[in-house]
């Protein structure tokens, strides 16, 4: 499937979720099998043969996209979710919101020290909470080789946080706008 295709699967939604936001839904590619299946292999593409032990896959959609390269990849998973949803003991940590603020939280036995660990979600926009998954990997003393997510927007400043930390960033397609 070529690319132009693929980034026709994304439905713009203008206007959502306050005015002047053109959200990019990637709920209408997960309809079309071939469509996830292409995107899916795209984001597994540039990361076959690194040693990666886990993802950790960012609440919610994120989760998806998480558990196909898992298995892609033959890594396991993490899960980074807001607070309250996860039953044993956690690490977390916060971001900010342009309303305030967030946190996310891993299982403190998620992750062990020295691990590689990739970040994944669907959509890097501003960065906030790839920013706190960072802190998060920093906290368990396990190394962050990279990020990947399935939709960069590229005149929003997350992809530049993160290679400012020296942070791999792939994505498989980007669009202009947030």
């Amino acid at each position: 499937m070529k690319i132009d295709r693929l980034k026709a699967s994304i439905t713009t939604v203008s206007g959502y979720p306050k005015p002047g936001i053109e959200f990019r839904d990637i709920t209408s590619l997960l309809l079309e099998a071939e469509a996830l299946r292409e995107c899916v292999l795209r984001m597994a593409a540039p990361l076959r043969g690194q040693p990666i032990d886990k993802i950790v896959a960012i609440e919610a959609r994120g989760f998806i996209f998480g558990a196909a390269l898992a298995m892609e990849l033959g890594c396991g998973l993490v899960l980074a979710r807001k607070p309250g949803k996860l039953p044993r003991a956690t690490r977390k940590a916060s971001y900010v919101l342009e309303y305030g603020e967030d946190s996310l939280h891993i299982h403190t036995d998620a992750i062990r020290e020295g691990e590689r660990v990739l970040l994944v979600d669907d959509l890097i926009a501003t960065g906030g909470t790839a920013d706190a998954v960072v802190s998060l990997v920093d906290a368990f003393a396990a190394t962050l080789c990279g990020a990947v997510f399935a939709v960069a927007l590229e005149d929003l400043p997350g992809m530049a946080r993160l290679r400012e930390r020296g942070i791999a960033v792939h994505y498989v397609m980007s669009f202009k706008g947030g």
